[in-house]
């Protein structure tokens, strides 16, 4: 018996990983989708703008699979213009870190992936909502405070093999100063006033270089997880901040989960919400559940170890 056609909108970002790789990309991909019975109609993701075209051509004729290939980037601007609607999300990875496909447990090859849009599961996965002076600002991965996100760029550089900015990301490390940071949880239940480093909320259990922040962050538990850098030198505070290898934060970071969270910081930090720079100024942010249907290789939550991801296990041994 012939399978039910599946009808899709391929959102493709030619850009996404290794140069040059991306049309042998697009070809296996497209034929991978022919093979699963999935008829798609294509747009390469140059802007926003041609994301909104296609969501929209997708609402007008009935489309209900949106799929985005390329990196971390490219899902959330996909991921963002579909928020609390009927969509579905697919994923094909083809970025660099590839932390939502990880954390969604959706393997980095094609023919794998492209498997997972027909016979995976249907998840609904919360997002992250941040206010800041009346301005939304979606994520789905990670929002970050303070040093995290002074150092962003040129940590991003040097994991990825650019040492020719250690020497300004060792600099901003060692000449950061605290912040007093005034963090409210579930609308006072609990507040706590700390000198902190680094604020992060994260909602993915993977962030930054392929880091497994905490074996217990959920991407479907309705909340959100806060980490406050409170009691780190600045050897521990360099070491973070270049790190990819595995585990998670260790003790000296405080953990909390809560659904609504207000961050005030004297003087302010820098702010990056999945790796976006934000302004600076006193945060609102809260847990929508439920946010994103999305096919995913996982339905538990928090994601496979990273010695069940064959690509993080290759390069934690070398």
């Amino acid at each position: 018996m012939a399978r039910k056609l599946i009808r899709a909108k391929l959102i493709f970002n030619l850009e996404a990983g290794k140069s040059g790789d991306s049309p042998v990309q697009l070809t296996e991909i497209l034929s991978q989708l022919q093979d699963h019975d999935i008829i798609t109609e294509v747009y390469v993701a140059k802007n926003n703008t041609i994301v909104k075209q296609a969501v929209k051509r997708a609402a007008a004729d009935g489309t209900e699979l949106i799929i985005a290939s390329g990196g971390d980037g490219t899902i959330t601007r996909v991921a963002t213009a579909i928020i609390e609607t009927s969509f579905v999300l697919g994923i094909i990875p083809t970025g660099t870190r590839n932390n939502l496909a990880v954390s969604l447990g959706i393997p980095s090859s094609i023919p794998d992936a492209v498997a997972i849009l027909r016979a995976g599961k249907k998840v609904q996965v919360d997002v992250g909502k941040a206010n800041l002076d009346g301005e939304t600002h979606w994520f789905f991965e990670a929002l970050s405070m303070g040093l995290m996100s002074e150092t962003h760029s040129a940590a991003d550089d040097v994991q990825k093999g650019d040492l020719s900015r250690v020497g300004e990301l060792v600099s901003t490390i060692v000449s950061s100063t605290p912040s007093q940071v005034d963090l409210k949880l579930d609308d006072e239940k609990m507040r706590l006033e700390e000198s902190v480093h680094v604020v992060l909320v994260a909602n993915m259990p993977y962030i930054g270089a392929n880091l497994h922040i905490a074996p217990d962050v959920s991407f479907s538990d309705n909340l959100l997880d806060v980490f406050l850098f409170s009691d780190m030198t600045k050897a521990q505070l360099i070491t973070t901040a270049i790190r990819s290898a595995a585990g998670p934060l260790d003790d000296s970071v405080k953990h909390f989960r809560a659904r609504k969270i207000k961050i005030t910081a004297t003087p302010d930090m820098a702010i990056t919400a999945d790796g976006k720079n934000l302004d600076k100024g006193t945060l609102k942010i809260k847990a929508v559940p439920a946010a994103l249907s999305v096919m995913a290789g996982t339905s538990r939550g928090r994601g496979p170890k990273r010695a069940e991801v064959a690509e993080l296990k290759q390069a934690d041994n070398g």
